[in-house]
């Protein structure tokens, strides 16, 4: 049946049901009519391109489950796209929601076309890093309409959200120079439009222009994702007037998104104290008009390279708790190297941790049912039904199996052997014989 708009958002506004919202509604435990309402507003987007037909849909927002974001691509140093598409495939059996290219190196286009015609997760780029490879041409030669046409590439290519550092300005430029900040810039894409704009002269094409990427990402339905182009890289930058004035910035552009029914989503920080993390997560609520918020981490302290997916986990459940809707997974490697798969592995499995622990707090429908099950299993000592309800059940097998007890070893485990607490309590409740020697 021909499609009678152009977005989800379009659509909720008109009362029309489509096949996405009938299936985030079932995956969230709403009826589709609160799915509707809530996309209708902003509140919650669907990113799915209308060429991207494998997509599997899911909905972003601080009403739904806590979604992740897994970060792949090649570069330079590390350009193998057979082993980025292994990490696909891995991040997509492991439950993440989204992947994102960003790819640095070589000729993207193809892998780029694999992920929308092959992946189910949500696919997202960030058309400012393609824009040199694209065109191999140094960043000062490349003209604000080299930028747009990225932008529509990605969208023709199947797309479903991009990030785009709109906010950044002439005051930004200032700002960075006056020296306010420790560690400046640290968004790659946020530093490339500061370096163009400062060579060049010109205003930010991605601002500038913004009326016309409304019109790409409505003809195709992409979600804007409005990049935090001066994010905080360090606990002392946080929350201060240079990463509020771009969140004011993108405020105004979630209003225009909007009135041409554009799906739009705000990113954020970054390094931020646990104390500031919730204050945060509201100010965004209230200057971006409750758009669904996606953070990466944050992290809570800047001393554990190696250890990062730990503080951005904890800084993610505190976020997500309060509010944020989506989650950037953080590996082992930040800070230091291309993640490799183990890397990927780790990052997810904490991000899913934080983004779980997190729909418990906020009381989702459903959302602690598996943590139900998995106690019902631990009271029973049943093993095999403890690794079908847990996260990554391969890895908790794995360590069991290594170190069994010596005897006896069909209930309890080497912690405790006959000592366990859950054995002697069944035993003493059935009326059995405490056997400890």
């Amino acid at each position: 049946m021909e499609r009678t708009y152009h977005t989800q958002m379009e659509a909720a506004r008109k009362g029309i049901v489509t096949p996405e919202m009938e299936k985030v509604a079932q995956k969230e435990n709403y009826p589709v009519e609160k799915i509707m309402r809530w996309t209708a507003s902003g509140q919650v987007v669907i990113p799915a391109n209308r060429l991207h037909t494998c997509i599997d849909p899911n909905g972003i927002g601080r009403t739904l489950k806590t979604k992740i974001n897994v970060n792949l691509g090649v570069s330079r140093d590390c350009k193998d796209y057979d082993i980025e598409m292994q990490k696909v495939m891995q991040a997509v059996n492991m439950g993440a929601e989204a992947i994102m290219d960003l790819s640095s190196h070589g000729n993207t286009e193809p892998f780029r076309k694999k992920l929308t015609s092959e992946c189910p997760a949500m696919i997202g780029t960030v058309p400012v890093y393609d824009a040199v490879i694209h065109y191999q041409r140094d960043l000062n030669t490349l003209t604000a309409r080299d930028f747009i046409d990225v932008v529509r590439l990605h969208a023709e290519n199947g797309v479903d959200f991009v990030t785009l550092h709109c906010g950044i300005n002439r005051d930004t430029i200032k700002e960075i120079k006056a020296g306010k900040r420790k560690m400046n810039l640290v968004s790659r894409g946020g530093s490339l439009v500061f370096a163009w704009m400062s060579m060049t002269g010109e205003e930010n094409p991605f601002y500038q222009y913004f009326d016309e990427i409304l019109d790409i990402c409505r003809e195709y339905d992409v979600t804007i994702s409005l990049g935090d182009a001066c994010r905080p890289g360090c606990l002392a930058d946080a929350t201060d007037s240079v990463q509020i004035g771009e969140l004011l910035r993108l405020g105004e552009l979630v209003a225009r998104a909007r009135e041409r029914d554009v799906q739009v989503m705000v990113e954020g920080p970054g390094h931020v104290p646990m104390d500031q993390i919730a204050a945060n997560m509201k100010v965004e609520q209230t200057i971006c008009h409750d758009a669904p918020f996606y953070v990466l981490g944050p992290l809570v302290t800047d001393i554990a390279p190696g250890y990062d997916h730990i503080t951005a986990a904890i800084g993610g459940a505190i976020a997500a708790m309060n509010g944020a809707s989506f989650l950037c997974y953080v590996t082992p490697a930040e800070h230091l190297a291309l993640p490799n798969v183990d890397d990927v592995h780790e990052g997810i499995i904490a991000s899913k941790i934080a983004a779980h622990a997190a729909d418990i707090a906020k009381g989702l429908p459903g959302a602690r049912d598996q943590d139900d099950h998995m106690a019902d299993a631990r009271r029973k000592l049943d093993w095999e039904e403890q690794w079908k309800y847990a996260l990554d059940p391969e890895h908790a097998r794995k360590i069991r199996d290594s170190r069994l007890p010596e005897d006896d070893h069909s209930d309890t485990c080497s912690m405790c052997g006959k000592f366990c607490a859950v054995r002697s309590m069944n035993k003493a409740l059935s009326g059995e014989t405490i056997d400890i020697l």
